[in-house]
């Protein structure tokens, strides 16, 4: 019987379909961002700064992912210590070397390399803890619900959120938050600890406002409620809005957007991404948009369904908990639905750590993919000559 040829056996057992839908929001994304970066574009050059950082970031993040995708997903969930420490060594150097953009030099989440490249560790802990609360859900599977592991888990759990709280990313906590509660539903924990965790929020939310929000975060919640209050809080949100509604139903066509190309929404081609979208593309460009970003949520559950092993189907729970609670926050905050937090649209928002780590976690996501479809075919084949000997 002759082998597979190995190039072949690469592509039939990736998941393909995944790759292609990761890949046309990114580039749907790079229009986007070249689009509302426009006004900055040096001279000589063709298109900004932030949008050939994207450009690179996406490209050696699917690289990336590829390269993932070749090794199996539990040698790299054998590697669950040098992940956790490598994350949280970085987010110890944010608190030693970190810096801020200039407009919030009270969040310093980013640690420059060089001159010119900067690197936001918050995001690639995200993905490492997909890989350690993964393990570590799998390991006490038997015994998930006694108090003492639930425990042990919030801890977990805890940890990289006040690290990332600390540096002053109170969206990316959240975003851990998120990804735990969804990680813990999918392991099986009982619904009396979500109830217990909705009342513990409840009890805690007003010590959150008097000791742990700042007063601008507190305005930013406030400004939803009484924006004729805030007006100077609401700026962003109220010109994001304003972009999208003049879109219309078809928009005003690519790279011919005023408002957003002209620098009237601030930080387009970041948190207020799908104003560009909206007022460029208008309602069919965001629904194609969404359409592509569903996709690749529902294409990583099917992952995670059908993976025969606890722990890598946690972890692509864990991120496609990730992508999917950053989306509908984004989009939230766009639409006035929620407050402003620093939180990027997978794919589509400019910025090089996050696109770069967001296709290491499709890396660990197409791994799974590929070895519990192998494994299965495998256990098929097996099955079968047994039963032939029998």
């Amino acid at each position: 019987m002759k082998s597979k040829n190995p190039i072949i056996s690469f592509f039939t057992e990736l998941d393909s379909l995944l790759v292609l839908f990761c890949a046309a929001a990114s580039v749907f994304g790079v229009l986007c961002v070249i689009s509302a970066t426009r006004r900055n574009v040096g001279e000589g050059d063709l298109i900004s700064r932030d949008a050939r950082t994207m450009i690179l970031a996406v490209a050696a993040g699917l690289v990336a992912a590829l390269v993932i995708s070749m090794i199996d997903y539990s040698i790299i969930c054998r590697l669950w210590p040098l992940i956790a420490g490598g994350c949280l060594l970085l987010m110890l150097l944010v608190f030693l070397f970190g810096v801020g953009p200039s407009q919030r030099q009270d969040a310093k989440t980013w640690l420059a390399i060089g001159s010119r490249f900067y690197f936001q560790p918050s995001e690639l802990l995200k993905v490492g803890f997909a890989v350690t609360f993964a393990v570590h859900l799998d390991t006490v599977s038997d015994k998930l619900n006694k108090p003492l592991h639930v425990l042990l888990l919030l801890i977990h759990a805890g940890v990289p959120a006040l690290l990332v709280m600390r540096s002053g990313d109170m969206g990316s906590a959240l975003i851990f938050i998120l990804m735990a509660l969804v990680m813990l539903f999918a392991a099986g924990l009982k619904l009396r600890y979500f109830f217990g965790f909705f009342l513990v929020l409840c009890a805690a939310v007003p010590l959150a406002w008097k000791f742990v929000l700042k007063d601008l975060q507190k305005e930013r919640i406030l400004g939803l409620i009484y924006p004729d209050r805030y007006p100077d809080i609401m700026y962003q949100q109220n010109h994001g809005i304003t972009a999208i509604v003049s879109g219309g139903f078809t928009g005003k066509g690519l790279f011919r957007g005023g408002l957003t190309g002209a620098g009237y929404v601030p930080e387009s081609e970041n948190d207020m991404i799908f104003s560009v979208v909206g007022e460029e593309l208008g309602f069919i460009g965001c629904v194609c948009a969404l359409l592509l970003l569903f996709l690749i949520v529902f294409r990583i559950g099917r992952g995670a369904s059908r993976c025969r092993s606890g722990e890598g189907r946690l972890m692509c729970a864990g991120i496609c908990a990730m992508i999917a609670s950053q989306v509908l926050i984004n989009i939230g905050m766009c639409l006035k639905l929620l407050p402003v937090i620093g939180i990027t649209l997978p794919f589509f928002s400019a910025g090089g750590s996050s696109n770069l780590c967001i296709y290491i976690g499709i890396g660990l996501v197409l791994s799974v993919c590929r070895y519990s479809i192998e494994h299965e075919a495998e256990n098929f084949r097996l099955g079968f000559i047994e039963g032939d000997a029998e």
